[in-house]
């Protein structure tokens, strides 16, 4: 018989699963809903008899080790773990402190905490978590107070009512104590219940798989599945059926999985044919240098992200930015390619020095017309152009974006508000070329299209290239006439704006 230990979100206690386990149950198995300690509601709206100065993280960890030997001791050696929102956290810790006994770990609609993570990190509006009241807890919202914590879509008036009424203060600890691990995570089966209404959604895997920060390629492993559910961020509340189904499906090994993107080809080609050019290195920026005499435009390419430290070859070494620095040469520019330090999603300012450092360092090369500058942006990268596009200097005469994310996606919290282009597109922005796939992952396509809305109100110069039939990193995965075309008209593009 499977067996599963149920941990609710913030405000909410075991009450909230009756309907879902009770459809567990009908259908052959157990179900543990766990109350945490001081989370006890019922219709006087009581708030538990714990003092919330002794109540943090650890001890809800330790409610749910007892579950989990709870369930043990009426025979079930191994159990299913459901963390919803918050309660990934101590159902985490329960399974780092019985990894014998968690067959399978499911992510219903929550983070993806790892050792040295706080609860409040994850949650959607940080403001929402405030200070603790005179009692050391969170109040708990209501009403329209609850879509501050995730969507309510799908919930009935009664079913909201309901949430008003036994919802309960959270002990302000629980919430920015760090998670503490000792292994992955991931050293067990997972599932990921993604709710759509909330905001998730398989293909926003996919593209974080593909293009996200590199701790994200752990969701493409072979023992983690996702379903999805249309629905807001209570479905035990909104849809207890379908959620009882998905997790006896989680139970049974079933879901999506995802795969890891094809890498870019090791045999030192691009997509155009382009010959080898003169390269020299300079720090974390290398030249590669065109067949002319004088000060040359240059065009600096700058790499997405998040990059790990330790991945080889970095960026400038590798077949995509060795041919886009040559092609920039074969052009009659100097094509500059920089190895910037996006290691997470918290380095964008120190990515944004590098940036700012390795502009001067091109422009200072003698062989530079320091006046005529381009900043050539790819992919997440393209959150970098936002100090540019605020307070374009005079001699940035264009800049040029690749399938670029224009603000912080959806779950990206650690990233600086600066960082958003959308946002600080104006008139006086230099002219934009800006290269977009017709294939592009939604939570992309998004930041792009907010940025378009944008330039057409204030009136700034954007040249679109549509390539319809690509992907994202299209140069490493379609090589096909359309996206060698494409690249063609925005290499000439920016040189047209640079030499103009």
């Amino acid at each position: 018989m499977t067996a599963f230990v149920l941990v609710s979100g913030p405000f909410t206690g075991g009450w909230v699963w009756e309907e879902t386990a009770a459809r567990l149950r009908r259908a052959g198995a157990a179900a543990y809903p766990v109350t945490l300690t001081g989370m006890a509601g019922d219709e006087g709206r009581a708030a538990g008899d714990a003092p919330a100065e002794g109540i943090d993280l650890e001890t809800h960890v330790e409610d749910v080790v007892r579950a989990v030997d709870g369930a043990a001791a009426d025979g079930h050696g191994r159990v299913v773990l459901v963390g919803h929102d918050y309660g990934i956290h101590p159902v985490l810790g329960a399974a780092d402190r019985r990894p014998g006994r968690a067959a399978r770990v499911v992510y219903l609609d929550a983070g993806m905490p790892g050792d040295g993570d706080p609860a409040s990190a994850f949650v959607p509006d940080p403001s929402a978590v405030g200070p603790a009241d005179g009692t050391g807890r969170v109040p708990a919202p209501s009403g329209a107070g609850w879509v501050r914590w995730g969507s309510t879509e799908g919930l009935t008036e009664e079913a909201l009512a309901r949430l008003d009424r036994l919802a309960v203060p959270q002990p302000v600890r629980t919430l920015t104590r760090p998670l503490r691990l000792t292994g992955s995570p991931f050293d067990r089966p997972v599932t990921g219940v993604l709710c759509t209404a909330n905001g998730g959604s398989i293909s926003m895997v996919e593209m974080l798989v593909a293009s996200g920060p590199p701790r994200f390629r752990a969701l493409a492993g072979p023992d983690v599945g996702f379903f999805e559910l249309p629905t807001g961020h209570w479905p035990m509340l909104s849809a207890p059926g379908a959620l009882a189904e998905v997790l006896l499906r989680a139970a049974a090994d079933e879901g999506v999985r995802v795969e890891l993107p094809g890498s870019a080809p090791d045999d030192g080609s691009f997509l155009l044919d382009v010959p080898e050019r003169p390269r020299e290195r300079r720090g974390r920026v290398d030249l590669h240098l065109p067949e002319a005499e004088g000060p040359r435009p240059a065009v600096l390419f700058v790499h997405g992200g998040p990059v790990a430290a330790d991945e080889w070859p970095t960026p400038r070494d590798t077949p995509f930015f060795l041919g886009y620095g040559r092609h920039a040469a074969g052009l009659g520019l100097v094509g500059a390619t920089l190895d910037h330090r996006l290691h997470g999603l918290a380095d964008y300012p120190r990515a944004a020095d590098d940036l700012a450092e390795a502009v001067e360092l091109v422009r200072a090369d003698p062989r530079v017309d320091a006046d005529r500058i381009a900043l050539w942006f790819f992919s997440a990268g393209g959150l970098l152009a936002a100090d540019w596009l605020a307070a374009p200097p005079p001699w940035l005469r264009c800049v040029a974006l690749n399938y670029p994310a224009l603000a912080p996606l959806p779950d990206w919290r650690p990233v600086e508000a600066r960082f958003r282009p959308a946002d600080r597109l104006t008139t006086a922005s230099p002219p934009v070329v800006l290269t977009r796939a017709g294939l592009e992952h939604p939570a992309f396509q998004a930041t792009v299209d907010h940025f378009l809305a944008v330039a057409e109100e204030v009136g700034a110069e954007v040249e679109l290239i549509d390539v319809p039939t690509a992907r994202h990193g299209f140069e490493a995965v379609d090589r096909t006439a359309e996206t060698r075309s494409a690249v063609e008209r925005a290499a000439r593009s920016v040189r047209a704006r640079l030499t103009g």
